[in-house]
């Protein structure tokens, strides 16, 4: 009986290595991840390990955050908010997208935020350049910061002090496109003739500029960096050149950067997701950013009085001496969503910002 259970336990050892050979041998010769979703499926974003067979996820994919700035309190508080909920965003969510962070500060000298944010103090045109109109010195700061500083990431998200994110940002730059949010009144075809004096047939139909700003678009740092000098003389010249200041007006800037996109052969996906518009953009859904560039007017019923300052108002012009108050009042029931969880979201902000106001 005994002789019976020791053959029958050599007969078991025996299946039991053979069994575990066979699954090494099965295990070394198919490639792990063989299974991963396309995402990871060894593309020139996320290149495969040879060894391992596994993604290795580089910098390649990961944008860094820019949002040009003067030193005004009006912009300052804005920055403050805007840095608070890219943050959050950023550290809760894990998303390896959304990488650092700068504000390109074009005031020609430190201030008291240094520390709070992360800043690349810029050099502001020369006196009278702008002509009255701060936001020349954009492509100019731009400039220099792409220049002097060291910037780890290969793609750039431009941004401004008055979006808020609301949602993680992925990089939905593509194949060397930029991706960039279409605005209604960038009209390239209607300003043909104009638009010409900048972009020469040559370089294609009119249609080739895309309807967009410098802001929020997300590209590669190699096109910016060929795009933002160009961008910067167009926007001088077009300043310049009375017929198209009037035309443009405080568009001008944003007129300049289509045009130099086009001129250096850089197109853009448009995402009209990208970002919403209170109080014309009345949900938030899907989209990633709230710009509050318009003011909030509404009577006590909810009905929005725009062109006349309502009842309950949000409007980021009425802080622009002062940072506002913690705790906004909410507006009343029948507001749409939008201008709720902009509200919301300042408030949270100046909550836990430390020495808001000062």
């Amino acid at each position: 009986m005994a002789g019976c259970r020791n053959g029958f336990l050599t007969v078991l050892i025996a299946f039991s290595v053979s069994l575990i050979t066979y699954n090494v041998l099965i295990s070394a010769s198919v490639p792990l991840g063989l299974d991963f979703p396309s995402y990871y499926s060894g593309n020139d974003d996320h290149p495969i390990d040879q060894v391992i067979m596994m993604p290795r996820l580089e910098k390649r994919r990961s944008f860094h955050t820019a949002v040009t700035a003067s030193d005004s309190v009006y912009n300052t508080w804005q920055c403050r908010v805007m840095y608070y909920w890219f943050k959050k965003h950023r550290e809760s969510s894990g998303n390896v997208d959304m990488a650092g962070f700068t504000r390109i500060l074009h005031s020609g000298k430190p201030d008291a935020y240094m520390d709070e944010i992360p800043t690349f103090v810029a050099q502001p045109l020369p006196p009278g350049t702008d002509q009255g109109y701060i936001v020349l010195n954009r492509p100019w700061a731009f400039v220099q910061w792409l220049r002097e500083a060291d910037i780890q990431e290969d793609y750039i998200l431009m941004a401004e002090p008055d979006h808020i994110i609301v949602k993680p940002i992925p990089n939905l730059s593509k194949d060397g496109r930029g991706a960039a949010f279409p605005f209604f009144y960038i009209e390239p075809a209607k300003y043909e003739k104009l638009l010409r004096r900048f972009f020469p047939e040559d370089k294609g139909p009119i249609s080739v500029i895309d309807p967009i700003g410098n802001s929020p678009v997300i590209l590669p740092k190699e096109s910016l960096k060929k795009i933002a000098p160009t961008w910067m003389n167009v926007s001088l010249a077009m300043k310049k050149d009375p017929d198209v200041d009037k035309a443009f007006g405080w568009v001008l800037e944003m007129y300049a950067y289509a045009v130099s996109s086009a001129l250096h052969g850089v197109p853009n996906i448009l995402h009209k997701d990208f970002m919403i518009q209170p109080p014309w953009d009345t949900e938030v859904g899907d989209k990633f950013i709230i710009h509050y560039t318009y003011g909030c007017d509404y009577n006590m019923k909810g009905e929005l009085t725009y062109g006349k300052i309502g009842e309950w108002r949000f409007d980021k012009r009425s802080y622009d001496h002062v940072a506002p108050p913690r705790n906004l009042p909410l507006p009343p029931a029948g507001v749409p969503e939008s201008v709720v969880t902009l509200v919301k979201m300042v408030n949270e902000a100046t909550a836990n910002i430390p020495n808001w106001g000062s």
